[in-house]
């Protein structure tokens, strides 16, 4: 039997209003819940959007001072930096910038208002360096940085607190296999492999031709980008079907630059100043007169229309002057030839290394009794008059064997070097160096002559250049200019520069010959004097075999060339954040 129990109607419907009180009742304390909770995530959110706000304003206050230890530090090196720490202890952001800065209070980790700490954690000395120049050596030292920073203008009260460390470095130029202030470009039509560091100030192009293989066997830096596979505007060689571009080592963008301290921009035509005798009323020992070669030199060699002057360096203020009858056993003005590239004839100061050597190491020269050691470096500065037709140049002859101290020299004229030079018979045609000197030649451009070359068969245009080389071995650093890659006026001819490949200039017929080189490949800005334009092969020159490497020697420091270039950079560390209260 079925049992129906009955509710009145009044007992039904308040059972229904119990209910949806009851659901009324969750839901209110849900959604004061959901509200709590929105409101609280609200708070979070704008807390955490004032703390990144403010550990940026911490950061900035880090990097003012890292701005002004990269700018005195390039001025006048760590001394400067050292000599100023307590100012920059002192520098924080202020509102008399950007009233933004009005809304925080910047401390040191003290708590001391208005200051930011600075430490230097090492001083100056010989060590290997951090981050993308890891493995170089230099001159450096460490310094941290570190601020907090309190928001005192916005509705939550938050700090945040960033420490930087840093090291300033002197590094020496010739650590690198090749080093480009400028657009760098390698476009080998060879298989070719680098195997020391390379380095661009500026972009680096790399493509090789087709079916060629270009291999980097170590560290490639850019300060701006690497165009794999790219070419720079005005090159108008067709390159579609490229080669190979092999990296073994690391490869970085956007790394720090590296320039020398010459107390300017570090532009290529203030650069080319280091090349340059210094003006009238300039000190040697100035920012920029520290980096001349003329003051580096031991041996200041002159030549002008109607004399030629052979003196001591600036370290006497160039007061000892060498009988010109003694610097003519060294010393030759009387021969020229032609070039094809510039289409000039070559007038040169031509000097005998292997006399000069006999000489430097004579007991009796007053220079080696000035300095107390066999002269290692000349500079050589031709400054005759010019034809339409003519160009000055200074050639290297009989420099197989290096004084015993090695040899710079450097000039600002264009610069060749013909034979075998720092090369003794045993490591001829070699990728070895050993029983070499230290050696660099410097100058507006860097050509080299091979044994075979005569003055007599290169006499005239019409002779022209393409005759057949020997093969012939360079043991040195290089530090010259190229011709930059540009369109030409007519727009219709090619405007490569010849790359790295061509940097050292040729002349001759090296087909099927080989030039040996060991060294570093350097340049630092725009020829102003050798400005013919690469024009391909075939004409002056066709290409040799290139067996080239860098020489290990460099990165050794006591077996760097006399007067290398030190470049700096204020290379970045750790980046950390800090408790607030640290």
């Amino acid at each position: 039997m079925k049992t129906a129990h009955y509710l009145p109607p009044g007992r039904q419907s308040g059972y229904a209003i119990m209910v949806v009180m009851c659901f009324l009742a969750v839901g209110t304390l849900m959604l004061a819940g959901i509200l709590s909770w929105c409101s609280h995530q609200a708070v979070q959110v704008e807390r955490n959007n004032h703390y990144n706000q403010t550990l940026a304003a911490a950061e900035g206050a880090t990097e003012k001072v890292l701005a002004q230890i990269s700018k005195d530090f390039q001025t006048a090196g760590e001394g400067l930096v050292y000599a100023h720490l307590s100012s920059y202890q002192a520098t924080v952001p202020t509102a008399a910038e950007s009233a933004y800065w009005g809304g925080y209070q910047f401390s040191d980790s003290e708590g001391n208002v208005g200051q930011t700490k600075v430490l230097r954690l090492n001083p100056e000395q010989q060590t290997i360096m951090n981050s993308q120049y890891q493995g170089l050596y230099g001159l450096a030292a460490s310094y941290e940085v570190s601020s907090r920073a309190r928001d005192v203008a916005g509705v939550v009260d938050v700090a945040a607190a960033v420490r930087q460390t840093v090291q300033v470095a002197t590094i020496p130029i010739f650590q690198f296999a090749i080093f480009y202030a400028v657009d760098l470009e390698i476009h080998p039509g060879a298989n070719m492999t680098i195997m020391g560091r390379v380095h661009s100030n500026s972009r680096l192009f790399t493509t090789p031709n087709t079916g060629v293989t270009l291999t980097y066997n170590s560290h490639a830096t850019s300060a701006d980008k690497m165009l794999i596979y790219g070419k720079k505007d005005g090159d108008l060689r067709n390159l579609a079907n490229h080669g190979t571009a092999v990296f073994k080592g690391e490869k970085d963008e956007n790394v720090s630059s590296l320039t020398l301290p010459i107390g300017t921009s570090n532009s290529p035509d203030d650069v080319y100043k280091i090349l340059e005798i210094p003006p009238v009323g300039e000190q040697a020992s100035s920012v920029l007169g520290q980096q001349r070669y003329c003051n580096k030199a031991d041996v200041v060699i002159k030549v002008t229309d109607t004399t030629v002057t052979a003196t001591s360096g600036a370290y006497n203020n160039f007061g000892t002057t060498i009988a010109a009858a003694t610097a003519s056993n060294f010393v030759n003005t009387a021969k020229t030839f032609y070039n094809g590239r510039e289409d000039k004839i070559v007038k040169t100061t031509e000097i005998n290394v292997a006399a000069f050597k006999t000489w430097a190491e004579a007991g009796g020269n007053p220079v080696k009794a000035l300095t107390g050691r066999v002269p290692s470096s000349i500079y050589v500065a031709d400054l005759r008059s010019q034809t339409s037709s003519t160009e000055s140049g200074v050639r290297l002859v009989n420099g197989q064997t290096l004084p015993s101290q090695g040899l710079t020299v450097a000039t600002p004229n264009p610069l060749y070097v013909q034979g075998h030079y720092n090369a003794p018979a045993a490591v001829l045609g070699k990728l070895d160096t050993t029983g070499t000197k230290p050696a660099s030649l410097v100058g507006d451009a860097i050509m080299i002559l091979s044994t075979a070359w005569t003055d007599s068969a290169n006499a005239t245009k019409s002779l022209g250049n393409n005759h057949t080389a020997n093969e012939t071995t360079v043991n040195a650093a290089l530090l010259g200019g190229i011709v930059e890659t540009k369109v030409r006026e007519s727009g219709t001819k090619e405007g490569y520069s010849g790359g790295v490949e061509n940097f050292p200039r040729f002349l001759e017929n090296w087909s099927n010959k080989t030039i040996t080189y060991n060294g570093s490949m350097v340049v630092m800005f725009y020829s102003k004097k050798a400005t013919g334009w690469w024009s391909g092969t075939g004409t002056y020159y066709t290409p040799p075999k290139r067996n080239w490497a860098f020489d290990v020697n460099f990165l050794d420091a006591t077996k760097l060339p006399p007067g290398t270039p030190q470049v700096r950079s204020m290379i970045r560390g750790e980046w950390a954040t800090l408790g607030a209260g640290s």
